[in-house]
């Protein structure tokens, strides 16, 4: 089988939905498993339902209704009777996202989080697999929550890779065209989890993995990997090869068109991962596979805003040893920050990190109690792999450099805005 990955850009309308459609048209769609996004920037959409559902804002009603009207626009675009059985089914699923919203008793916020957030991949993938039906792309719409089986950790599980695989492997038709839900999961109790954000592609990967996949692509609205962001860097490369080192190495820092967690069962099993574009299909894009090294060879940018530099002392002038390290990182890891940079000298330590789950302020209070602690928020972590002297003097322009630090292959810089 083959794995495409469709994220949110790429069905944000009904427009883009029926770009999907050709593309299968155009590629080939037999044997072949779509692992598919919440619509456009849907799952913001239902973060804002949360918060008015956890602050018992009046605003609650409104925000769902939002996201009602949206979808139901797409579904009056694609469908041209609104008595098709679509908009019961989609009618459904608000049905049930309603009734948590009235029933829920807990008071987890990461529990609430997974149960409402998820509601974009059902919706998403129920219009685009009863579309493709109605187009006469006869489908299978499956339930993610039933294969990828995770632990309780929710907005970032970790996967149960036995029991998956066997439910993947025993229940995964071939032959046809299978379409599931990309970031979600769920624990033992059948409570939906999510994998963390941008998680598709790890979906994508775990489903990749579990059938012994021919390759994987993920479709985006470029031609493929490029070496920076284009928001933030001009006159980006399309990179043609990778290595899966080379893009490990590029999502490890956080390159956002390869997610984390993707590579690794890729790897494994030496699946090859394409990036093509979902605009013009039949370019070749980006390929990543074993020993493959870097074409064309350049610098590749990576850049982490909003991080937080946080520099410990001892109170004491004493040095910063093993246990005072283990220590940090035991409360790093118990308050769940992401540690991007680590850079330590006798007397003091410093991590750039990223405060995911806003935990810092009490964080702060534990590590006063041993350290002197400052910081400064809002700071930018450059990483720039096979870097220059015109490289990095590209990032530090009109940049104020807190930190610096060099390997042999990769430079990563902790800016400041110039005040």
């Amino acid at each position: 089988m083959k794995v495409f990955k469709f994220g949110g850009a790429s069905v944000k309308d009904a427009e883009s939905i029926k770009n999907v459609y050709n593309v299968l048209q155009q590629v080939g769609h037999t044997d072949v498993l779509l692992v598919i996004s919440a619509m456009g920037k849907m799952t913001n959409a239902l973060e804002i339902v949360i918060k008015n559902y956890i602050d018992k804002s009046p605003e609650l009603q409104s925000s769902v209704q939002d996201i009602k009207k949206y979808h139901n626009q797409i579904l009056l675009d694609l469908f041209d009777n609104e008595a098709h059985e679509v908009f019961t089914v989609v009618n459904k699923l608000f049905t049930d996202l309603e009734y948590f919203l009235k029933n829920n008793k807990s008071p987890n916020y990461n529990f609430i989080y997974d149960q409402v957030v998820s509601t974009g991949e059902m919706l998403s993938t129920t219009i685009i697999s009863q579309y493709f039906n109605h187009k006469g792309i006869q489908n299978q719409w499956i339930d993610v929550r039933y294969y990828i089986k995770t632990d309780t950790t929710y907005r970032d599980a970790t996967v149960n890779w036995e029991e998956t695989q066997q439910r993947i492997a025993k229940n995964v038709a071939r032959k046809t065209l299978n379409i599931t839900q990309g970031f979600v999961g769920s624990d033992e109790n059948n409570f939906t989890t999510t994998l963390g954000r941008e998680g598709s592609d790890y979906s994508a990967a775990i489903f990749a993995y579990c059938l012994n996949a021919e390759s994987v692509t993920i479709w985006k609205d470029v031609d493929g990997v490029l070496n920076a962001d284009p928001r933030y860097f001009d006159n980006t490369k399309l990179l043609n090869k990778l290595s899966y080192r080379e893009a490990i190495e590029l999502a490890f820092y956080g390159a956002s068109v390869i997610h984390p967690k993707t590579l690794q069962p890729l790897q494994r099993k030496e699946i090859p991962l394409y990036v093509k574009s979902f605009i013009n299909p039949l370019l070749a894009g980006t390929s990543v596979n074993k020993g493959a090294g870097l074409e064309p060879h350049t610098s590749c940018y990576i850049v982490k805003k909003n991080q937080l530099l946080i520099s410990l002392s001892s109170l004491d002038f004493s040095f910063i040893m093993e246990e005072n390290i283990s220590e940090i990182f035991a409360l790093l890891h118990e308050y769940k920050m992401k540690v991007h940079l680590i850079q330590n000298s006798a007397i003091s330590f410093s991590v750039c990190i990223d405060d995911k789950f806003n935990n810092f302020t009490e964080l702060k209070k534990l590590l006063a109690k041993k350290f002197k602690v400052t910081y400064n928020e809002n700071v930018s972590l450059y990483t720039i792999r096979h870097f220059t002297t015109k490289s990095v003097d590209t990032v530090a322009q009109n940049k104020e450099v807190l930190v610096k630090q060099v390997s042999r292959e990769t430079m990563q810089i902790v800016t400041k805005e110039k005040t």
